[in-house]
């Protein structure tokens, strides 16, 4: 056996000597844009004021780690930590990564000689006459101890482009993680407002119900006593009728967003227990970054995934070209052999072979070639997912900071229209106490008001919702965690 372990150092050194080029292309990561911004034209540096907040835009600003902190620390810390330490899909991405890393381990096990050691024990009957000598034939035990060893001399690169597609696909892999982290921290934030504003909005409907209920007793007391017509009061009930027919698909919806995140937080809906956040408890933030371009393809997860995809038909392409070239083996095998136990060690016992395979393709029908070619034209398709994906993750970048900006112009102008109708709710108020103005006059100044204050109240849970979507498609600032350990993400938030 010390003959084998001689033998594999001597392969280990031939190895390093012996080693080539490495055939097929170095995979170069794609140059960032040169673009210094998102959207043609100006980009603004704030938004205007909307319920008298103004968002501004910092270039350069880090993109906190967790980001749904600037909402409200407090509030949203427990909703999100318990989404990412017990849901199911970010799990299943973390086992992928391991599996994944496994398998560049295993893959680089080419680059060590393959020992192995063998020990057989038989009994045989021989018959000489069958090679021509004419002896009778005997009976004996044969015990065989052996190894041997190979190594396979990657002079064209085709393993080391093997394990290097490995690693591509176990930062894939990687990046996977990433993306399911992103869009779960993205997915939590956006139930969590909406169904803040949903209960927000079942309470304002229900003030305009109990108003428009009360106009409709009014009226009809008007109907009886002949001072009021009965269309009047017809078209009063056809109102009540639609507002309370909104409160079904609003009480739905709030629901199906607790439901949601039930289901985020690896329970089900029966088991968890629903967070206390009221609409008025989640904060704006106010200054937000702007990642630049060049920064923004070396930060998102899908665009990462998609370079790593690239990598991985890169080295695809130099596995396909190795393949064309001979393959070099160097191989051993040494031990020992006798009829008996005793004998077995015993002087005249020992075999080896010590040797090497050179194997060459010949002629394959074009089957090497058309594996190359595939695997050329695999490389290209990547390319331009890649690019597709930069341009789709430009764009969300863009839709997010124009939502933005129209979301403040949009909430500006339903708090103007909230306050007009605070005002007059206000002067009719006055108005009745002094005796100048009737209860219907009232409670239509009523109805009014709330119906504004459901307006101002979609119009901000839309600025909110647009504010984490300029987050997440800035990457969601996952490569500031303080943990460099990607296999610790889901433990990140307290």
């Amino acid at each position: 056996m010390k003959n084998i372990r001689i033998l594999a150092l001597f392969f280990i050194y031939c190895g390093a000597v012996l080693q080539g080029c490495t055939v097929g292309p170095d995979f170069v990561r794609p140059e960032p844009p040169k673009e210094t911004q998102y959207t043609h034209g100006d980009e603004p540096s704030k938004t205007q004021s909307g319920a008298g907040t103004v968002q501004s835009f910092e270039v350069g600003a880090k993109v906190p780690e967790n980001w749904w902190r600037l909402f409200h620390p407090s509030k949203l810390d427990p909703v999100v930590a318990s989404v990412l330490k017990r849901n199911s899909a970010l799990q299943a991405a973390l086992a992928s990564l391991r599996q994944s890393q496994q398998s560049v381990f295993a893959g680089e096990g080419v680059f060590y000689p393959q020992v192995n050691a063998a020990f057989g024990a038989s009994r045989e009957r021989s018959n000489p006459i069958s090679v021509g000598v004419n002896v009778p034939p005997s009976i004996f035990n044969l015990l065989t101890l052996s190894g041997s060893v190979s190594y396979a001399l990657d002079l064209f690169g085709g393993n080391r482009r093997a394990v290097e597609g490995l690693q591509a696909q176990a930062d894939y892999q990687r990046y996977t993680v990433l993306a399911t982290y992103l869009t779960l921290t993205g997915n939590a934030m956006n139930a969590v407002i909406a169904r803040a504003a949903y209960q927000a909005e079942i309470e304002a409907t229900q003030e305009v119900v109990r108003a428009e209920k009360e106009q409709v007793a009014l009226t009809q007391a008007n109907v009886s006593g002949g001072t009021a017509a009965e269309s009047v009061l017809l078209s009063l009930k056809s109102q009540l009728a639609a507002t309370e027919a909104t409160l079904p698909p609003l009480a739905l919806k709030f629901n199906q967003t607790e439901h949601l995140l039930a289901v985020l937080s690896g329970e089900t809906p029966v088991q968890w227990t629903s967070p206390q956040i009221a609409f008025s408890d989640i904060k704006l933030p106010e200054s937000l970054p702007k990642t630049l371009p060049s920064e923004l393809v070396r930060q998102r997860p899908d665009i990462l995934q998609s370079e790593a995809q690239l990598h991985a038909a890169c080295a695809q392409v130099g596995v396909a070209t190795a393949a064309l070239f001979p393959s070099f083996t160097l191989g051993a095998n040494a031990g020992i052999a006798n009829t008996s136990a005793g004998s077995l060690f015993s002087t005249g016992s020992s075999f080896w072979s010590f040797g090497a395979d050179i194997t060459a393709p010949l002629f394959r029908g074009g089957t090497l070639s058309a594996q190359k070619q595939a695997a050329v034209e695999g490389f290209q398709a990547a390319l331009a997912n890649y690019r597709q994906t930069v341009l789709a993750g430009f764009q969300q970048v863009a839709d997010a900071l124009r939502a933005l900006e129209h979301d403040a112009e949009l909430v500006r102008a339903q708090s103007d229209v909230l306050e007009s109708a605070e005002e007059a709710l206000a002067l009719v108020q006055a108005n009745y106490k002094a005796g100048t103005a009737g209860y219907l006059q009232l409670l239509t100044a009523d109805t009014q008001y709330f119906q504004a204050k459901i307006g101002f109240l979609q119009g901000s849970a839309q600025r909110l919702q647009d504010t984490v979507a300029l987050f997440i498609a800035l990457g969601g600032g996952w490569w500031n965690l303080p943990s460099g350990d990607i296999q610790q993400v889901g433990k990140q938030a307290p």
